[in-house]
């Protein structure tokens, strides 16, 4: 690379003047309270914050791998006990939206089949037909009719009619 000769294309930018440091014989009182400030409040909370960092880093949380315990159904709780009663049904309402996100994943398996298959989509996405059948037959089986209002009792109370016709039902077909 040959050598610019030419100092006038490319000027070099000014130097700056240097800026005469005041030199008093009283401290800069900002430069105190900045030190105190750091030693008194900054320094401990920073530690005892990075303290308390490294013990939850050592206990990681995942709130989204939670996992409830238990409860026992609604026919398993007392008469009266009405902390058993909000328990169950709490548990109901999880395993309703549970069921609920079964079926919607189903459904997405199958129309991404679909997708995929195009033409084809009969004879290679049967197993995932066959599949959204059996969920959504279980879901409208337990949950069906309820409507938007629909709780533990009720559906307590559909699983045990629909016991009992099929007991009738099983009961004339032997006679």
């Amino acid at each position: 690379m040959p050598e610019d000769s030419d100092w006038e294309a490319y000027k070099v930018p000014p130097t700056r003047t240097p800026v005469s440091e005041r030199t008093t014989s009283v401290p800069n009182p900002v430069a105190f309270f900045q030190t105190v400030f750091n030693y008194v409040v900054d320094a401990p909370v920073t530690f005892v914050r990075e303290w308390i960092e490294r013990q939850q880093a050592k206990n990681k949380f995942y709130y989204y791998h939670q996992k409830f315990r238990r409860v026992p159904d609604l026919s398993e709780c007392l008469e009266g006990d009405y902390l058993c009663f909000f328990e169950a049904e709490a548990q109901w309402r999880r395993d309703r939206m549970v069921d609920q996100e079964i079926v919607e994943i189903v459904r997405e398996r199958l129309g991404a089949c679909k997708q995929r298959e195009g033409p084809n989509q009969f004879q290679n996405c049967a197993k995932e037909v066959e599949l959204l059948a059996q969920v959504t037959k279980a879901y409208q089986d337990r949950y069906g009719d309820l409507g938007v209002h629909g709780n533990a009792r009720t559906c307590l109370m559909k699983q045990k009619h629909r016991m009992m016709e099929e007991r009738k039902a099983q009961a004339n077909a032997s006679q």
